[in-house]
């Protein structure tokens, strides 16, 4: 008892003192101010590197107006469109922004290849990003028309003439695909470039002037239902490690290759880029702590019934990748040898 009585009697000795010199009351404050999350009262904002109104644009505005929610301090999201550069402007102000998770950056994982080649005005490193993670995973198949004849690969591997396929540009999945089918390969086609998007390749596929082309499978089997659905347009060759649950009798790419080079020149730019395409990033140097709440909270976001209510309604896809495996798949397309990395250039860049 007394020893009870002696802690009392120095407790109620130190709140007395505490009361009288303010002390307290200090404390107090100091410590609700080092509880308040950092989020709390900001904005954060997404740098599409894009126009408004694509696909990548429709994705950050859906999961911005859920984000917050899963953040500590229910921070506000906006979205800051950055087009330009095939979308190395926004990429590159992302790359010298504030480190401080107050600005996510959301461009293509095809910059990597970009660096690695060695193309114009990427001049900051993708290594170096804080990787947030991807919505949803693409898939790159090849899909042709009934009328072109090439219904199969055997069709493909057989025709007598060079089978066209349209693309959109150097560096993007439409030509990497139909180059690296010619190249490594050996497959018999004719890249014809320059088309404004997808759209417009479909166009010209039904209009003959196209065989088909190849391109994201979430986005043909949206934008190119009616055909599929009737006859009109086939996918013959997908590119993939192993065959899409809705295409299980469609050939793979890496069946038609031998070596072990080879497998590697068609899964670097065809399966790992893809695979995390739509990606979302801090500016380097971003504090641990905060990368790791962001990316926990963008895949709590992934999950939430509100958002993927909203992804259906709007025909978007959620199949996710966290950071970690965005920043393995990162790295791994820096471990190819000098002597691959030097085809694989002249390849997707003709020199």
């Amino acid at each position: 008892m007394r020893q009870s009585t002696t802690r009392e009697q120095a407790l109620f000795a130190l709140v007395a003192l505490c009361i009288a010199t303010g002390l307290c009351w200090a404390a107090s404050i100091g410590f609700a101010a080092e509880q308040k999350p950092f989020f709390q009262d900001k904005i954060i904002r997404i740098v599409v590197a894009t126009v408004p109104g694509g696909g990548f644009d429709t994705y950050s505005r859906a999961i911005a107006r859920h984000w917050g929610k899963h953040i500590p301090g229910n921070p506000r999201v906006i979205i800051e469109n950055m087009p330009g550069g095939g979308m190395i402007i926004g990429a590159k102000h992302v790359s010298q922004s504030a480190p401080d998770g107050l600005t996510i950056g959301n461009f293509i994982s095809d910059l990597a290849l970009g660096q690695l080649v060695g193309l114009p005005g990427i001049d900051f490193d993708m290594r170096k990003f804080e990787w947030v993670g991807v919505p949803v995973k693409d898939s790159i198949v090849c899909a042709l028309t009934k009328a072109s004849g090439i219904t199969s690969i055997e069709k493909w591997k057989a025709s007598p003439s060079p089978v066209k396929l349209g693309g959109t540009g150097r560096l993007v999945i439409t030509d990497n695909t139909a180059l690296i089918l010619k190249e490594v390969v050996g497959l018999p086609v004719h890249l014809v470039s320059g088309y404004k998007g997808t759209a417009p390749i479909r166009l010209a596929a039904e209009s003959g002037e196209l065989a088909g082309g190849c391109w994201q499978w979430e986005s043909i089997k949206a934008t190119w239902r009616s055909g599929l659905q009737a006859g009109e347009v086939n996918i013959v060759l997908q590119m993939t490690v192993a065959p899409l649950p809705e295409l299980p009798n469609v050939p793979l790419a890496l069946t038609l290759v031998r070596s072990a080079d080879a497998r590697k020149l068609i899964t670097a730019p065809l399966h790992t880029t893809p695979a995390i395409t739509r990606l979302y990033a801090l500016p380097p140097g971003t504090p641990k702590e905060r990368v790791t709440l962001l990316r926990s909270s963008f895949m709590e976001t992934m999950k939430d019934p509100e958002f993927l209510a909203e992804a259906n309604k709007s025909k978007l896809e959620v199949d996710p990748t966290g950071g970690e495996e965005v920043e393995k798949a990162i790295h791994s397309l820096f471990q190819l040898e000098p002597p691959l990395l030097a085809k694989m250039k002249k390849i997707l860049l003709g020199n």
